[in-house]
């Protein structure tokens, strides 16, 4: 406990000094925002600044933070060190500056973002990855939702049903009508769960394993089967410290600031929030698994693996920890979650598609062209999702690998933006190279992908280091005497 709780005052931290330090290097000022000078009443629309954040902060907050952190908190108190300092050094600086960037360039998408700082190639690469991974966000977060919601009523797929039908509403209507009236209610029971469970975790100071107990993998030294800790640890908990999904998420908050000095609490503070949200969720996760009468592996963990205990957990925490009415506005926060996440996944898409192929988006028909092979496409990931016994698991390892291969993208893209316009890049450029090894590795190492060995893994990794860091300096070197 003495770990999550240092952890949880490093975050406030974080957000208070280095946050700071990162908005002074991109330097906020009084400019016009694309909210005002490119208002449309669809998708440019000035909101209020507590609104904004408490839909940032649902539009990044899907199923990762929760899920995510419980199936990685398996690997032990290592989980604590990558929530706190991949989240500050990496995660909400990432998530800052696409935010900032986005307004800088009239609300520009991230394909757009890197093809001006990457060029028209990397931009093509982009956007067909976004869209796919965006396609993969909507398909996984309709399942984890529906997942818990049968378990109380109703058939799983009514649920899917139900939700997939909110979103093609909240895709297709401006951005004010639906997402900007229920999102606070959302929000509300997400942190209702956070706060509550942090209180329970407080008054019943479970002896959990703490950071000076070694940061070897847990599951290993348990007798349980697990993926590598290094660089598994880093895909398996993306949104709880950096996730390349909220830089697609950014540019719809950065359409409806009125300023920019609102920067820092909106993409930084959101950030920062969601990993205390990871934190917590991790830290409950550790109690069932290491300190419960009935190790959480045995109670919990069903035949096909450890994903599919982390609905489980979940259901079991909520009603039991938080009584009636404390349980459903948390299973009430925690089905919000990935489905508020789902719709804006939805929404970036068809932005990102329309931006591309310069198709107005004023009118209803137009989104429709857009709208509907994009839904087609998640349905059908969907059903093969289903079908499969392990469909959960397989497809969240690949969303895991190429959420966090578009960080990559994405911060390189900051990096080159921060050289460009001789501010200190190296608070990019160390996330940069760092995700860059962890993905490649990742690619070489995990069952779900090449599965070669650590030997060979490794390998990549430190000649992919080598490169990166070669093209950066030769690029910048060409640049200074430019």
């Amino acid at each position: 406990m003495i770990t999550f709780l240092v952890s949880l005052a490093l975050l406030v931290l974080g957000y208070m000094v280095y946050g700071r330090f990162v908005e002074r290097v991109f330097g906020p000022d009084d400019r016009v925002t694309p909210a005002v000078s490119k208002a449309d009443g669809v998708d440019y629309i000035v909101l209020p600044n507590w609104k904004i954040f408490m839909i940032q902060f649902l539009n990044i907050a899907g199923t990762g933070p929760i899920f995510g952190a419980i199936m990685g908190a398996k690997f032990g108190p290592s989980a604590y060190l990558w929530i706190v300092f991949g989240c500050i050094f990496a995660g909400a600086v990432h998530d800052y500056l696409a935010g900032m960037l986005s307004m800088r360039h009239d609300g520009a998408g991230l394909p757009e973002l890197v093809g001006c700082y990457l060029g028209n190639t990397t931009k093509k690469v982009m956007l067909v990855f976004s869209v796919l991974l965006l396609a993969m966000v909507g398909a996984v977060f309709v399942y984890s939702p529906a997942e818990i919601l049968k378990g109380m009523w109703g058939s799983g797929l009514f649920w899917i049903i139900a939700i997939f039908a909110y979103y093609i509403i909240a895709t297709m209507l401006p951005i004010d009508k639906i997402i900007g009236r229920i999102y606070p209610l959302f929000a509300f029971s997400l942190l209702f769960m956070a706060a509550g469970l942090m209180v329970c975790l407080l008054l019943k100071w479970p002896a959990l394993p703490e950071i000076w107990d070694g940061l070897g993998n847990k599951a290993i030294a348990t007798g349980h089967e697990s993926e590598p800790l290094l660089p598994c640890l880093f895909i398996t908990i993306a949104c709880g410290a950096i996730s390349g999904f909220h830089a697609t998420q950014s540019p719809l908050m950065a359409r409806c600031m009125k300023s920019e000095r609102m920067g820092r609490p909106v993409f930084y503070g959101a950030m920062i929030t969601e990993g205390i949200v990871a934190l917590i969720w991790a830290t409950v996760a550790m109690y069932f698994f290491y300190n419960s009468p009935e190790p959480g592996y045995t109670q919990l963990a069903g035949e096909s693996g450890f994903a599919t205990s982390a609905p489980a957990v979940v259901s079991l925490v909520c009603n039991d920890w938080l009584g009636v009415v404390g349980g459903i506005l948390a299973l009430l926060g925690v089905v919000a979650a990935p489905i508020t996440s789902g719709d804006t996944a939805f929404r970036s898409a068809r932005l990102i598609i329309a931006e591309f192929i310069h198709l107005e988006q004023r009118t209803i028909v137009k989104r429709l062209y857009i709208c509907l092979p994009l839904f087609a496409a998640a349905i059908a990931l969907l059903m093969w999702q289903i079908n499969n016994p392990d469909g959960f698991n397989v497809v969240w390892k690949y969303f895991g690998w190429a959420n966090q291969t578009l960080a990559v993208f994405t911060l390189w893209t900051l990096t080159v933006y921060l050289v460009l316009h001789k501010k200190p890049y190296i608070i990019t450029l160390v996330p940069a190279l760092f995700m860059t090894v962890s993905c490649t590795v990742f690619f070489f190492i995990s069952k779900q992908a090449l599965n070669v060995g650590a030997t060979v893994a490794w390998s990549m990794g430190a000649a992919i280091l080598v490169v990166a860091l070669v093209w950066f300096f030769v690029w910048k070197r060409k640049q200074t005497k430019a």
